[in-house]
């Protein structure tokens, strides 16, 4: 079955990836901060279709026992006990550069963190890195796209916003998580561009008619070649965004919409009754207009 999707769409398949690492404590002078990878989890889907064709997950021993806790914070956490006798990375290195060579990566705040610790884990061992051939950052989407409509930009955030339930922090979870949270952000934006008149993608505070928009300095560039650039990040969470300006925007009054109820309905009476009912919604899609 999963071969017939491959020959089906012909397209390049999107993998979902996630990984969970060791929180490095602050380093002292001359000495790196350094980030363990525990576990890695991927999905390989159909872009045309949505499909899962493969998942793969794994928990991955650190050289460094003593960065995982004995006791995790979460209840569904990484242990010490749990990565014990886990494999190594280079035991499982290629299995993830099978999944993630040649294909298109998507997962959420990637570019800055979770490919930059693939790209560090690959040249620990000697090895060349897998590539993509295109990358989707969700962080990077979905701030341009459907801004902070959550409170921020967190996975967390976002899951909550649509009532997808907590964020486990868990590789393969969190990305069966992303993947929802793109699918209902994207049918809220094609609803509200079937509509852009009526529904809004924009949030009101009490009745107001301005809208907060997010500045246009933010760089949301996301490209293949920013993978291979030589940048650290300290953490997984996004930074947090500055808000830009504040412009005014006109929203229909209740005079204005009691009027073109009454022009629709002037509209239908006096319409023969020989008249095709596709006349009648053309005439009225020219006065929403």
């Amino acid at each position: 079955m999963a071969a017939s999707y491959r020959d089906e769409e012909r397209v390049p398949e999107i993998v979902f990836f996630d990984i969970e690492t060791s929180v490095p404590n602050r380093a002292g002078p001359g000495h790196e901060r350094r980030f363990w990878i525990l576990e890695f989890g991927a999905m390989v889907i159909c872009p045309s279709k949505l499909v899962e064709i493969e998942s793969y997950c794994t928990l991955i021993k650190p050289g460094d026992l003593s960065v995982v806790a004995l006791k995790s914070t979460r209840s569904d956490g990484i242990t010490r006990e749990a990565v014990i006798k886990a494999p190594t990375f280079e035991e499982v290195a290629d299995k993830i550069f099978e999944v993630l060579d040649g294909r298109i990566w998507a997962g959420h705040n990637i570019q800055r963190f979770d490919c930059l610790r693939i790209k560090e884990a690959f040249a620990e061992i000697g090895r060349p890195a897998p590539q993509p051939i295109g990358m989707i950052d969700s962080l990077g989407v979905l701030s341009d796209k459907f801004g902070r409509r959550a409170g921020d930009m967190k996975m967390a955030s976002l899951a909550n916003y649509f009532g997808l339930g907590q964020q486990k922090h868990r590789s393969l979870d969190d990305v069966r998580m992303n993947l929802e949270v793109l699918k209902n952000c994207a049918t809220v934006l094609f609803l509200e561009s079937s509509l852009p008149n009526m529904l809004s993608n924009n949030k009101l505070h009490n009745g107001s008619s301005t809208i907060i928009t997010r500045s246009k300095n933010v760089d949301n560039k996301r490209t293949v070649s920013s993978y291979n650039k030589e940048e650290s990040s300290s953490r997984k969470s996004p930074p947090p965004a500055s808000i830009g300006y504040i412009r005014a925007v006109p929203y229909p009054t209740r005079a204005s919409l009691r009027k073109m109820t009454e022009r629709v309905k002037s509209l239908w009476c006096k319409a023969p009754s020989s008249q095709s009912i596709n006349n009648l919604i053309k005439h009225s899609q020219s006065i929403l207009r």
